[in-house]
This record gives C-alpha cells, sequence and structure tokens, in this order.
C-alpha cells in the first residue's frame, strides 16, 4: 500500500480526497494545522499535526511515513479575507507551498497534485473556461494560488519537479454516508448558507442580482460535487505515478446552476421552499462562471458522475446531522 502525504487533509476537500484515496488503495496520511481542518475528518489515515510553513516538522513526517506523493491541499481560502490581509495568503499559500516542495524535494518525492482554483482566471473572457484561459486573478487569494502554479511549473521545467494543477469551480456536496462534509467556521458558501435558512438558523437567503444575461437573471455558478473532485485528484495522481508529464485541470462540470435554481434545490431537498431576498449585485460578481472539462475527460478518464440533486442531497443530510449533534 502506497503511501500519500495530505496536506489540509482534516479540511472539506482534503479530507473527501482522503477517503477517495483510501477507495483507491492508497495510505492517506494527513498533515494539518487544524486551523481550518477538524480533527473527527480524520479517518483514514494517521494525523501529523504541524504547519506547512515549519520545514523541520515536514522533514519529520515525510521521514517517517516514506510518501511516493503529495496532495497539497492546505491553504487560506477566504476571498474577502485575502483583501485584508493579503501578507498572510502570500505567507501561509506561496510561502508555505515552497516549504512543502523542498520538503518533498529532500525526501526524494517528486509528485505534488495541487488543489488551485479557477480565481486564478479573474473576469471570464470566454465560456466555458478552458486550461488557456487568460489568467488574471481579483484578488490576492486568486494570484496567492497563481504564484504556486508559475512556481510548479518552474519546478517541474527546471528540476524534474512533477506536478497536476487542479483548478476547481465550487465544490459542494458531502460524503453520502455522512462520515464527513462542509463544516466551516464561519461559513460564507452558497450551499450550506441555504442550508441553514431551511433548517431556520437564518431568516432568509439572500440573491444578489437577478437582472444578470441568464436564463432566470441571477448569476450562474458551476458547482461539483466534492467527491468527484476527490476522483480527480487521485486519476492525477495515478497519472503522475506512472510516468505522466506536469498538467493543469479545470475541474467543472460543463454546465452552470443559476443562484435561483440552487435555492430551488435547496428547498426540494429541504421539503419546503426557502424564503428568499433580493439585493443588488455585489462587485466583483461575475455573470457566468463554467469549466470546461474536456482536457480532464480526456487525459484522466475523469466524469462527473453526481448531480446538483445528489449534491444538495447530501448536503442537506450532513447539515441536519450537524445540527442534531449541536455543531456546524
Amino acid at each position: 500500500m502506497q503511501t500519500v502525504l495530505v496536506t489540509g487533509g482534516a479540511g472539506y476537500v482534503g479530507s473527501h480526497a482522503c477517503l477517495a484515496l483510501a477507495e483507491a488503495g492508497f495510505r492517506p496520511v494527513v498533515f494539518d494545522d487544524l486551523s481550518n481542518g477538524h480533527r473527527e475528518h480524520v479517518q483514514w489515515g494517521p494525523l501529523e499535526e504541524g504547519d506547512i510553513r515549519d520545514a523541520s516538522r515536514l522533514d519529520a513526517v515525510f521521514s517517517a511515513h516514506n510518501p511516493v506523493a503529495v496532495l497539497h491541499f492546505a491553504a487560506r481560502i477566504e476571498v474577502g479575507e485575502s483583501v485584508k490581509n493579503p501578507g498572510a495568503f502570500f505567507d501561509n499559500n506561496v510561502g508555505g507551498a515552497i516549504t512543502l516542495i523542498e520538503a518533498a524535494r529532500r525526501a526524494n518525492v517528486n509528485a505534488m497534485v495541487f488543489s488551485s482554483t479557477c480565481a486564478t482566471f479573474g473576469d471570464p473572457v470566454s465560456l466555458p473556461m478552458a486550461e488557456t484561459h487568460p489568467q488574471a486573478p481579483l484578488n490576492p487569494y486568486g494570484r496567492s494560488k497563481l504564484m504556486v502554479e508559475q512556481a510548479l511549473a518552474d519546478y517541474g521545467r527546471y528540476v524534474g519537479f512533477k506536478s497536476a494543477v487542479m483548478r476547481y469551480f465550487n465544490a459542494a456536496g458531502a460524503d453520502p454516508e455522512g462520515r464527513i462534509g462542509e463544516w466551516h467556521e464561519p461559513e460564507t458558501h452558497a450551499i450550506p448558507l441555504a442550508i441553514q435558512v431551511a433548517m431556520g438558523q437564518r431568516s432568509h437567503f439572500t440573491i444578489f442580482g437577478d437582472d444578470y444575461d441568464t436564463r432566470d437573471g441571477t448569476a450562474v455558478r458551476d458547482y461539483v460535487h466534492v467527491l468527484d473532485l476527490a476522483d480527480a485528484h487521485v486519476a492525477a495522481l495515478r497519472r503522475l505515478l506512472a510516468g505522466g508529464s506536469s498538467e493543469s485541470y479545470n475541474l467543472g462540470t460543463g454546465t452552470g446552476t443559476t443562484v435561483r435554481e440552487l435555492v430551488d434545490g435547496v428547498g426540494r431537498a429541504a421539503g419546503e421552499p426557502l424564503p428568499v431576498q433580493m439585493a443588488a449585485r455585489r462587485v466583483g460578481d461575475a455573470p457566468i462562471l463554467v469549466g470546461d472539462n474536456a482536457k480532464a475527460r480526456e487525459q484522466l478518464s475523469w466524469n462527473p458522475s453526481r448531480d446538483l440533486d445528489a449534491i444538495l442531497s447530501s448536503a442537506w443530510r450532513w447539515h441536519r446531522a450537524q445540527a442534531e449533534r449541536g455543531r456546524g
């Protein structure tokens, strides 16, 4: 059984990737400082606590577990916070990634699957957004991810360190067996916020803008089930371990969901419509963000198989269970 180091593996996407790794026959070792992750989500391998900026701690973990590759999820992710405190994002997301890459190289590990984002693209100039789309991030979060992408390209070009850059759009949903799910504190993501409304924890869901040039006037986003994302990471890992080249992949469904459709879908999952309030558009919100997944389909044989209802029903069950436990 090959071991894979999963930084940020106690977080949302990282924990689902650990589940997918275990089901694929790998042994995930989670490296996480638990600042945003949850100890309860580490269920498929050991937890090593530490900060990705701590080189000596990383060296000890690489030595103890001898991983064949790294899946790197550990990062600050809140866009609004990145605007308020850009230095923290560059320190953690960029500096931490370089420290991690160098530790991997010292341990003779030369393969990384990197969790990136469509935020590296900025405003869309063509849709759906392919890997060749211009990259012009609108905030320090997106820029920090782009900087790591650029560093990985140089590591591959000059020292043979291989990587798969996974740019995903909107991760959503939960493990259908209810073992792990989306748990942010504080919560800022659309689906959990809508579910909180459905559970009576918020008075209403706010839709920002209903005058976009879309099928119902509300913005369109590309929601991908978190387990479909996890499957893509495992496929990219297998490709790298088999000698594949460094590549970047856009992980979307190729179709989009309007905000109103999302709210209606949560209402279906909950069994009653959600109270909604309309508000003006937010500055910086694009009308449509949809990913072109043709390259991932071709090179990784990746086919996102879980539709919006599967996303929303799994998320609804997870958040209801968390509410019954008095958390989340």
